[in-house]
């Protein structure tokens, strides 16, 4: 599987023996120019928590033939809340 920046992505043991518990990500960045293994890759992502909001960030070495690619969650619009004003008192 090629790996691509926004790629949400399931991480389990068939990945690497490093997710005892299986999380969930979203890719940051490849990075291609860290030398590894033969099918094997480093990524920078973000861990999704249910909501699909990120919780952290980590770089992680991970074999791309064991990951679970992920529909995105979709975005959820920006709440916009309203600034209090202060009343000028005379």
């Amino acid at each position: 599987m090629l790996i691509r920046s926004g790629d949400v992505l399931r991480l389990s043991r068939a990945a690497s023996v490093q997710f005892v518990r299986p999380i969930t990500v979203r890719v940051i960045r490849v990075l291609t120019d860290w030398h590894t293994y033969d099918g094997w890759v480093w990524i920078d992502a973000y861990v999704l928590d249910a909501a699909g909001d990120a919780v952290s960030r980590r770089t992680l070495f991970l074999k791309p033939a064991g990951v679970e690619p992920l529909k995105a969650p979709a975005l959820r619009p920006a709440v916009r809340r309203p600034v209090p004003r202060k009343v000028p008192t005379s």
